[in-house]
């Protein structure tokens, strides 16, 4: 019996490796952020109006979640990062934020507040707002296009994100969205909308991390699912916080959700019971972490982090 089955051993870990977690995450953080600003455009680039709405929004404070956790995937398996694996995380975070501006859009989701600033286009008006969205999505494959790895790889990479991310995916599940706001939702309604809208750009971040560590393709059968449910479960949590939090602590504008009336897990069950789906999930997932043992020690540390969030 491995020694983090027990929950006393488990908790203990937890505890000891959540600090080693924090500082991991900030440098790299800081590398992915210096990585971003020396790929794209200097604000004062001609046309300069596109480049500072592209550098406002992603550079605007992100956690950068998910590049931290397209390289703890690829730590699995190769134990030093590489200058290419945090070109794929870049990648995975201009992708990430051409989503958010456009959710934030008045024809979408019509939000103020993004990372504790402004949104895009109160700043600079939805049309370049809607370009910057575009150019963000185009910088995502260009920095894929830059690296320097196997044809097969590269291919491998480019086509997990031209699905995941399109209509069979990522924008699957903004449309469902939309479409059910302010219609009675259902469970099944719900989980399409996570599992696409959340869940599978958490899923290309740990393929990401696992094609350019070269894993086999069961070890990248488990990850993806471990990268599917940890998605899952950060939607529902999100789904919380947008009752219970507030904007200083959120960083964009709670109680959206209940207003327009979006199909969420509290929407279709209580808080208490989408807390225990949310630990469900994470408890699944991390339990598929078993196949790497001590490996994985700091994936199973993030995964109860994004659990107990408060942002």
């Amino acid at each position: 019996m491995k020694t983090h089955n027990s929950s006393m051993i488990k908790k203990k870990e937890l505890m000891l490796n959540l600090v080693h977690l924090k500082r991991d995450m900030k440098e790299k953080r800081e590398q992915v952020n210096m990585l971003l600003d020396r790929f794209l455009p200097r604000k004062d680039d001609y046309p300069k109006e596109i480049h500072k709405a592209i550098r406002h929004t992603l550079f605007a404070g992100g956690k950068r979640l998910r590049p931290y956790l397209t390289i703890l995937t690829y730590e699995l398996f190769k134990k030093k990062p590489n200058e290419e694996i945090f070109k794929a995380a870049a990648a995975i975070e201009l992708l990430h934020t051409y989503t958010l501006i456009h959710d934030d859009l008045p024809e979408i989701d019509n939000d103020d507040i993004r990372r504790g600033k402004k949104t895009c286009h109160l700043v600079f008006g939805s049309n370049i707002a809607l370009l910057a969205g575009d150019a963000l999505l185009i910088e995502a494959f260009n920095m894929l296009n830059h690296l320097n790895v196997p044809p097969h790889i590269k291919m491998a990479m480019v086509g997990s994100m031209a699905i995941l991310a399109g209509e069979r995916g990522l924008i699957a599940g903004q449309m469902q969205d939309i479409l059910s706001e302010k219609s009675p939702a259902t469970k099944a309604t719900v989980d399409f909308i996570h599992l696409n809208k959340t869940a599978k750009l958490l899923q290309l971040c740990t393929r990401f991390g696992a094609y350019m560590a070269d894993a086999s393709s069961e070890e990248i059968k488990i990850v993806d699912e471990f990268g599917q449910k940890l998605g899952l479960a950060y939607q529902i949590i999100d789904d919380i916080l947008d009752v219970q939090s507030n904007s200083k602590v959120l960083g964009k504008t709670p109680g959206k959700d209940q207003k327009v009336k979006k199909a969420t897990y509290p929407s279709i069950m209580s808080i208490d019971k989408s807390k225990k789906k949310a630990e469900l999930v994470s408890t699944n997932a991390i339990n598929l972490l078993e196949n790497f043992g001590d490996d994985a020690t700091l994936l199973r540390v993030f995964t109860d982090y994004l659990l107990q969030r408060i942002s």
